[in-house]
């Protein structure tokens, strides 16, 4: 196979599609046939000198793609593979790409670099390996300097494999020392410094114990802080991308070096290349989140500074920081209002500004003022735009009392100049000030009213004239009318919004037949705008609501006559679906949510319908999310007479259940199931066996998405309640399944935050179907049923108790659950639940909670424990 393999290689990357595909398949069949034969080869192509630069890349990376996918379940299949290979096949393919890393091709020992940080990230963890990092350490101190960068690549990749325990102390040592070496001045290659500090990038969560050792740290801040000044570019950025990293992994640790920083970071944005000073203000967003998140956690309870672990570094750096920050502010590029990812200084600057003020509040205020007042009204419109951009930024953290006066001022001077400034840029930047203004100023909750009866008028004007704009400037327009309507949700009867709803409706609509809506996300924002009026509106304008909606079908049933479309004009027609999709979820909640409106509403339901189901047939995830939110709407407003749609829709909601791939769609159907549930009661249930099929499937699958679980568990719970004592038939598949899961998600120890999360997401889904369960078995002669599953339903909720990481919304439903056994269950778990920790701790805890939902619940559930126990 040798010289074959070579020519499939080379045959798979050929511009003659015949060609490639017959490579592509000979290459499947022989992984299929020989496994072991495959990977042999290609290890063996890539450390073959004298083979081909593009055959010995792209071996490399199927030997990647066979180690490794991006499915969790994929992954899993592919490391299970990779151990149950022989020893002695998998020690050849290891020595292969061990000796490919001395290739002087950069492509061949880069591309080895990776596969075997993939290797190490499947058998370090298994104890297997174990001479692969000193093998590696022995390298560096080889002669030729691509040796040493190619080793010091593999390190690098190797730290962002495997966990930092996997790894004992000792050798984590000996890496940060020979890439902290690499790094030295000393080192006179560039591309052996480069590796190196891209190396300790990835390698700084393994040197917790080196950080908290003040002669190690000191060490390493030397030398990054040093490689920050080298001559060559990518160095002083991954040098300044070390630093970011360490700021917020060892915020604690950096006090002693933080003047140093400020002044190395200060030169980089002054002076440097762009991608060096992106990140060296990056330096202070990262510190800037650290410090929010500090102060947000400790809030306003802490009584002496000394209990919180913040060292106020942005409060004491503000006088030179500001003014740094200001100054790139300056720095804006002609087109960036046009393109979508643009990035640059000025940007930059405005993000981190925006993060100061809500790290400082109103001490920013002054620092910032008079860099607006000097440059608002100068000639050059570099200045308006860094002057109108430095206000919208600061607009969130300092108080409302400090910004209204200055809010007073600004507006009219804004207004104006979103109608009449020459420059696009400036318009661009006022409307998205506005916007903020609007969005953190303005509402129910503030004292003062920046919107009053006198410019109410006035700012509706501008931003329906803005709306005709260039489509960036239109797009913020839509914003900020956005957040104006959104401050008026609360209101109650009247809006001040409630004269102008026909025209504002109107001009949103134009906007949405704009030929160029396509651009700057215009036609969507139009489109979220349009539901935010419609959301945030009032009783007086219903009548103009039940108006909108048949103007938004018509456009629906439009998007579905089939014209032949090419797949670029189906994507853009599939958006618009999606997009009108949502606009009848709004109009379907609004109208549905009371009973005049209703039932006038009622005579579109069956066209609405029809059109949902015709969107089914069209292939898109996004347009099946959106439509399957908006039947769940219609489900709810129709209540009972949903069920004459069911025949037609059940198949589109099983598919729904069974589309693992865009799980996205999968959740959303979940819950519409629920709301059918709700919906219909006890007429589901000639449907519940296919549905319970479907759930069942999915949560015994491991492909499906994990953030899909918790919700199928309280979906089961809609259903138990929807068909009671019926649902007799299903416990015997569910309850062994939820209790699985319960033993699953009761211990959390070790966890990190993003799975305490998770767990309690999973404990409150398990619990909601309990409690469904047990509510629509009440009064039924089928309760006793349940009795034998209750000793193992307090035990669950005596375990969570324990392990003391529920949060509220969990101990809400948690002692639900408690009251809802004993409120079923009666006597018949009198003394189960009086010999539980649950009754007696868990439920004093909650009676005594801040919480008035928890405490409600811990009420009801003392009620029904006291009857149960009394009988």
């Amino acid at each position: 196979m040798a010289m074959e393999v070579t020519q499939i290689l080379l045959n798979a990357q050929s511009v003659d599609s015949t060609v490639r595909k017959h490579s592509e398949e000979t290459l499947k069949q022989f992984q299929e046939q020989n496994l072991p034969g495959f990977l042999l080869s290609l290890s063996g192509e890539l450390a073959n000198e004298e083979k081909p630069v593009d055959s010995r890349k792209l071996a490399g990376l199927i030997l990647k793609n066979a180690l490794d996918a991006k499915e969790q379940h994929r992954k899993f299949e592919l490391v299970q593979r990779w151990l149950s290979l022989d020893m002695a096949v998998k020690a050849q393919i290891k020595t292969c790409l061990l000796q490919t890393l001395s290739s002087p091709v950069p492509d061949a020992h880069s591309t080895a670099s990776q596969v075997i940080a993939k290797v190490a990230g499947i058998e370090l963890p298994q104890k297997q390996w174990p001479e692969l990092i000193g093998s590696l350490l022995s390298n560096i101190h080889q002669v030729p300097a691509h040796v040493k960068q190619a080793t010091l690549e593999t390190l690098g990749y190797l730290c962002e494999e495997v966990s930092p325990e996997v790894v004992d102390q000792d050798q984590v040592n000996k890496i940060l020392t020979a890439v902290v070496q690499g790094m030295n001045a000393e080192e006179g290659n560039n591309d052996v410094r480069l590796a190196a500090t891209r190396a300790l990038y990835n390698a700084l969560s393994f040197a917790q114990a080196n950080f908290n050792n003040d002669m190690e740290r000191d060490f390493i801040m030397r030398v990054v802080c040093e490689a920050t000044q080298s001559p060559e570019v990518k160095i002083r950025q991954a040098a300044f991308e070390c630093l970011v990293s360490i700021s917020s992994t060892y915020y604690e640790k950096l006090a002693p070096y933080i003047q140093d920083i400020f002044n190395i970071t200060a030169k980089a944005v002054k002076e440097d290349v762009e991608p060096v000073a992106l990140q060296a203000i990056e330096f202070w967003s990262s510190i800037c989140d650290e410090e929010i998140d500090i102060l947000e956690d400790f809030g306003g309870d802490f009584t002496a500074d000394s209990d919180v672990p913040c060292y106020y570094f942005i409060k004491q750096a503000l006088p030179a920081l500001v003014p740094m920050l200001l100054e790139t502010l300056l720095k804006q590029e002609e087109d960036q209002d046009q393109d979508e990812g643009a990035w640059n200084l000025a940007m930059a600057g405005g993000t981190c500004l925006g993060l100061v003020a809500r790290t400082v509040g109103d001490e920013i205020v002054p620092l910032v003022m008079p860099f607006i007042q000097e440059n608002i009204s100068k000639p050059d419109w570099r200045q308006r735009e860094a002057a109108t951009y430095a206000f919208g930024s600061i607009l969130e953290g300092p108080s409302p009392d400090k910004l209204t006066p200055l809010v007073n001022v600004a507006l009219n001077f804004m207004l104006t100049a979103l109608t009449k400034d020459p420059n696009s840029h400036v318009k661009d930047t006022t409307a998205w000030t506005l916007g903020r203004i609007f969005e953190f100023l303005h509402g129910s909750t503030v004292e003062t009213p920046i919107i009053t009866p006198a410019n109410c008028q006035l700012i509706i004007t501008v931003l329906l004239q803005a709306m005709k704009d260039a489509p960036n400037v239109a797009e913020k327009s839509c914003g900020a009318l956005y957040f104006l309507a959104q401050g008026y949700e609360d209101m109650g009867a009247s809006s001040p919004l409630t004269p102008y709803f026909q025209e504002i409706v109107q001009a949103l609509l134009t906007v949405t037949h704009r030929e160029d809506a396509g651009e700057s996300r215009l036609r969507t924002a139009a489109y979220e705008t349009l539901n935010e009026v419609v959301r945030c509106s009032t009783d007086e304008t219903v009548p103009m609501v039940l108006q909108l909606a048949p103007i938004i079908m018509t456009e629906l049933h439009q998007t579905l006559e089939g014209q032949k479309l090419s797949s670029d004009e189906r994507e853009k027609q599939s958006e618009l679906q999606g997009l009108l999709c949502g606009c009848l979820q709004v109009i379907i909640q609004k109208l549905g949510a009371s009973e005049p409106t209703k039932f006038v509403f009622m005579q579109y339901a069956d066209q609405i319908m029809n059109l949902f189901l015709r969107v089914f047939a069209c292939r898109n995830a996004t347009v099946h999310e959106e439509a399957m939110l908006a039947i769940g709407a219609l489900a709810y407003a129709t209540g009972p007479d949903f069920a004459k749609y069911m025949p037609e829709f059940y198949k589109y909601l099983e598919m729904g259940l069974q589309n693992f791939e865009e799980y996205q769609v999968c959740a959303v159907t979940v819950g519409v199931v629920g709301d059918v549930c709700r919906a219909l009661e006890d007429k589901i249930l000639p449907y519940c066996d296919g549905i319970m099929t479907q759930l069942l499937k999915d949560l015994s699958s491991n492909q499906l998405h994990r953030s899909v679980k918790p919700p199928i568990f309280s979906c089961l719970g809609d259903i138990a309640l929807a068909i009671g004592e019926n649902f007799e038939k299903y416990l015997m598949y569910a309850m062994p399944m939820l209790q699985s899961a319960a033993e699953l998600s009761a211990h959390t120890s070790g966890a990190d935050d993003e799975m305490v999360e998770y767990t309690n997401l999973l404990r409150n889904g398990i619990l909601e179907a309990y409690s469904g369960i047990f509510q629509g078995f009440k009064n039924s002669p089928k309760t006793q049923l349940l009795i034998p599953y209750a000793p193992h339903i307090l035990q669950f909720l005596d375990s969570i108790y324990m392990e003391k990481d529920m949060d509220d919304v969990v101990m809400k439903t948690a002692i639900g659950v408690l009251g809802d056994l004993a409120d079923t269950l009666g006597s018949n778990a009198g003394s189960l639940i009086q010999q539980s920790l649950s009754s007696k701790e868990f439920l004093n805890e909650c009676l005594s909670s801040d919480d008035h939902l928890i405490k409600e619940s811990a009420e009801w559930a003392k009620l029904a424990i006291t009857r149960a126990i009394s009988v």
